[in-house]
């Protein structure tokens, strides 16, 4: 019980109680003390005044008078010249004197704790001023352990009543925890064990209805994050399924490319000019679909191959490119402008910066055909002491807002309708695995710049913020 948050707010509350009890309990055994000591001076005072009958009384109605007051004598001083006094054998010396006149209320809690703990039967003085104006002051002498004795029943009383004030007050204060907090947090945390289940299935994600703020706060937080979990497990399931289907697919696929290969094969031994001069092309194209083939699992798998690093002429990757999207567009007017040193030598993997390049070349060229309006690409390589710069530019419309902010996340960040959104995260993966980096440099309604750059050194670049 202890360790459960309403069995700490019961102790808590219960040490609360008593604290306050105890700051409430000092000052009201001083006012006690302060009452009990005025209740005997006015009773002596009403005993002296049988004085006023007579000057002379019985000393058997003087002792009655003096015990009924519970005091040992009585100085009652009228005037200046006047006093009356009504006295009977002190037991003992008197040791103590206490002035009711004008004190101050920390020398009243004083007294009254110096008379708690002290347990020794004195004889004490008690000066004060007399009811109703009746005289200058009023003393009387009296013992003071009643006093102590009638203090600590008094004391004993308020401990009492706060202790049932505290175990009350403590059982409310349970009890509404549990019915404001507890259960509310149980609550929680069964949804959170129920969607731990199944965190595929919507149905489990929680439904805010606490009616405390935080905590409606924290099951708005937890059905925010649930949600977006539970998205994406499912993605992620897609992605599996797919991974799954691309592996027939591919399979397939590669075994298609490789007797188109054979085939192709055949006819480069032909004496016709145009398959003399289409056909190495046309071989280039189906190796790379069937590298492809045999290299798309590596993305679900995260382990696409590393680059196999040789010399390679940029110039020649480009324009195998810019010949493969010149028959992609057929007639459509849209011109390809190129500007790379013929001399510029990279060192890279050169089937997979062929896709990088491609995969670029493409996407403008499809985005500019989308827009039915004339367009230019454009490609320009430089380089300096430490990287090689390739920049892809297009006239094209520039990519969508939600494109820009998933740009290189799968699935998320396609531009076409129907696209997957893998080219780009593909493209950039392979840059890194480069120890390069591919940036988005700017996309507006003018169009897009892409831009490669690839460390010369064996260190890589730092990434890009994407």
């Amino acid at each position: 019980m202890f360790h459960t948050l309403s069995g700490r707010f019961l102790i808590l509350t219960v040490i609360f109680v008593m604290l306050a009890e105890v700051l409430i309990f000092v000052p009201s055994v001083a006012r006690f003390r302060e009452d009990y000591l005025l209740a005997r001076l006015e009773r002596a005072q009403i005993a002296s005044l049988a004085l006023e009958a007579g000057d002379m009384i019985s000393p058997a109605l003087e002792a009655e008078l003096l015990q009924n007051a519970g005091v040992y004598n009585v100085v009652l001083r009228r005037d200046e010249v006047r006093q009356l006094a009504l006295s009977s054998p002190i037991p003992a010396p008197i040791t103590g004197t206490y002035d009711m006149r004008g004190a101050t209320a920390m020398t009243l809690i004083a007294d009254a704790m110096r008379i708690l703990v002290d347990t020794n039967d004195r004889i004490i003085r008690v000066i004060g001023n007399p009811v109703r104006d009746g005289g200058l002051l009023i003393e009387v002498t009296m013992d003071q352990m009643p006093l102590r004795y009638a203090m600590l029943e008094y004391g004993r009383n308020v401990l009492f009543l706060s202790a049932v004030i505290s175990v009350i007050t403590a059982v409310l204060l349970f009890w509404a925890v549990q019915i404001l907090l507890v259960r509310p947090i149980k609550g929680v945390v069964e949804h959170m064990k129920s969607y731990a289940g199944a965190p595929e299935d919507a149905r489990q994600i929680i439904q805010p209805t606490a009616a405390v703020r935080e905590l409606r706060d924290a099951e708005e937080a937890m059905q925010m994050m649930q949600t977006q979990l539970t998205g994406a497990l499912k993605q992620k399931e897609r992605l599996a399924q797919l991974g799954g289907a691309v592996a027939k697919v591919s399979h397939d696929l590669r075994n298609i490319l490789t007797s188109a290969q054979l085939f192709v094969d055949r006819i480069e031994g032909s004496d016709d000019p145009l398959v003399k001069r289409m056909a190495p092309k046309l071989v280039n194209s189906i190796t790379r679909a069937v590298t492809l083939c045999e290299t798309t699992l590596a993305f679900g798998r995260v382990d696409e191959p590393a680059p196999a690093l040789s010399r390679v002429n940029l110039a020649h990757i480009v324009n195998d490119v810019i010949d493969s999207e010149r028959l992609a567009a057929g007639d459509y007017p849209i011109s390809f402008a190129e500007d790379i040193p013929a001399t510029m030598i990279l060192r890279a993997d050169g089937e997979q910066l062929f896709r990088v390049i491609f995969n670029l070349v493409r996407n403008a060229r499809q985005a500019i055909m989308a827009t039915g309006e004339p367009g230019e690409i454009g490609i320009k390589a430089d380089e300096d002491d430490h990287v090689w710069r390739l920049t892809v530019t297009d006239t094209g419309p520039g990519l969508p807002k939600k494109a820009q902010e998933h740009l290189f996340q799968p699935f998320q960040g396609g531009v076409r309708k129907g696209g997957s959104g893998l080219g780009l995260v593909i493209a950039s993966d392979l840059i890194r695995g480069h120890g390069g980096r591919l940036e988005l440099k700017r996309t507006d309604e003018a169009g897009t710049i892409f831009m490669i750059q690839l460390p010369k050194a064996d260190l890589a670049l730092t990434p890009a913020v994407e």
